[in-house]
């Protein structure tokens, strides 16, 4: 663990991509091969000293995010920008970062001038006169995309912000929640009587303190409310699943893609009213938390969502390294209708065949699917996936998140080509496979127990 933490400092201290991708991969790889012996380590420690240790070795893992700025996004400057766009009363969705309209709201840290435009990662803005201006914000041309509660809480770390402060409070509001999903996996593995140690998949994990606090993306609040919401769900009471529900919702209106979790939340469900018990609270937060940003604003609340899907590639198969196993196999006009075909097939096995009292499992298994089909770029939307892997404990899906990390970190460097993502969700996958194979081996010869629990005979 100790070493660990000395990894994750001097991989924030050596710099973002602009330092070097395959060096800063390196760094990576050496993080998570460390954050595995510490998982072994902790399998030896007495179970009356796990929880104190893995507390322990919680915050430091997620205090070494707060050691630089952002390292390798700057997704968290259009977050400042949106909550700093919020508290002048404007709404976040009615105009882009570089509209002339907001021009009162520039500060020299997001809206740099001169000579300060000479750094990475800094978009031009249009001006009149000689000297540049440009933005730290990502897309300055484009609105937000970002829903309804996520906005919220950008508001929130503006409002509770001192001048000047700059990235500070989102990574310490970011490390905040990471702490609190930490906190919410040991309650749920407790009240289910599960092994406390499963926490440690994401308490320790190399990408919370990269993704989640350094980097401080939104996503982290999203897996928060998820964690929570399927904690609350597992309960089996009505008014616990409409609690759950409720939670799913605003996960849903943080971030999107923890609805990819609603099949494993329904999990063998039989009776219509218990479904609606998760799906009608749910459907209601979300269309309630947008509701205010509809009444304020005067354009669409959806801001760039539709041309992210496109730029991204999401819509076209051809493009970029999405789909990149299936493209493997299948021709890519194939690649999206497969990807949805495979994953509504899955949902409804979890739906029909999960266990109620563990709705993370189908959820894992989803969403895990989800990944590998996709072949996402991103690779802190693995955060909703490492929270899965803590509250199920099967630690072969850590392999997806890792090959996310390779297809981002690696990516500028080769151009992000298709083989890339192939061969780093590929090798994931065979991980995933190979360890289902040896788990279905070791429940085969488990002996089976007969009526008065003795070991029944093959």
């Amino acid at each position: 663990m100790a070493a660990l933490v000395g990894a994750l400092v001097l991989t924030f201290r050596y710099g973002g991509q602009a330092a070097g991708p395959v060096g800063l991969f390196g760094r990576y790889a050496a993080c998570w091969a460390l954050f595995g012996l510490a998982l072994l380590a902790l399998r030896r420690v007495p179970a009356s000293r796990v929880l104190p240790l893995l507390v322990a070795g919680a915050v430091a893992v997620t205090v070494t995010g707060l050691t630089a700025p952002p390292r390798t996004s700057t997704d968290s400057y259009r977050y400042a920008w949106d909550g700093r766009v919020q508290s002048a009363g404007i709404s976040p969705y009615d105009h882009a970062p570089q509209a002339p309209a907001l021009a009162r709201l520039r500060d020299p840290w997001l809206f740099p001038t001169g000579a300060a435009c000479r750094g990475p990662d800094l978009a031009p803005v249009p001006h009149t006169g000689a000297v540049p201006h440009c933005t730290r914000i990502n897309r300055p041309s484009v609105h937000t995309i970002y829903p309804p509660v996520a906005e919220a809480y950008f508001l929130a770390v503006d409002r509770l912000s001192p001048a000047g402060a700059r990235h500070t409070p989102l990574q310490a509001g970011a490390g905040v929640l990471a702490l609190g999903v930490a906190g919410a996996l040991l309650l749920v593995l407790r009240r289910r009587g599960g092994d406390l140690r499963g926490a440690a998949y994401w308490a320790w994990c190399p990408a919370v303190p990269v993704e989640a606090v350094n980097n401080a993306h939104v996503d982290v609040l999203g897996v928060l409310l998820t964690v929570v919401g399927l904690g609350l769900v597992a309960a089996r009471t009505l008014g616990r699943r409409a609690a759950g529900g409720l939670f799913l919702g605003a996960a849903v209106a943080t971030k999107l893609m923890p609805a990819v979790v609603l099949p494993g939340a329904l999990s063998g469900v039989r009776r219509p009213r218990e479904a609606a018990a998760v799906l009608l609270p749910a459907a209601a937060f979300t269309a309630l938390a947008y509701l205010p940003y509809v009444l304020l604003s005067h354009g669409s609340v959806f801001g760039y969502l539709g041309g992210y899907v496109a730029e991204e590639g999401y819509d076209d198969a051809s493009a970029g390294s999405r789909y990149a196993l299936l493209r493997l196999l299948l021709p890519d006009a194939w690649a999206l209708p497969v990807l949805l075909a495979g994953v509504a097939g899955l949902s409804v096995y979890v739906m029909w065949r999960g266990d109620p009292a563990r709705p993370w499992s189908g959820a894992l298994l989803v969403t895990g699917w989800a990944f590998v089909l996709l072949t996402p770029g991103y690779s802190w939307y693995a955060l909703l996936l490492i929270a899965l892997v803590a509250l199920d404990g099967r630690w072969e899906w850590l392999g997806v998140a890792l090959a996310g990390a390779a297809v981002y970190v690696l990516g500028p460097r080769f151009g992000f080509p298709a083989p890339l993502a192939a061969l780093a969700y590929g090798a994931a996958l065979a991980l995933v496979l190979a360890m289902t194979a040896v788990r279905a081996r070791r429940e085969r010869r488990r002996p089976r127990r007969g009526p008065g629990g003795a070991a029944a005979l093959p």
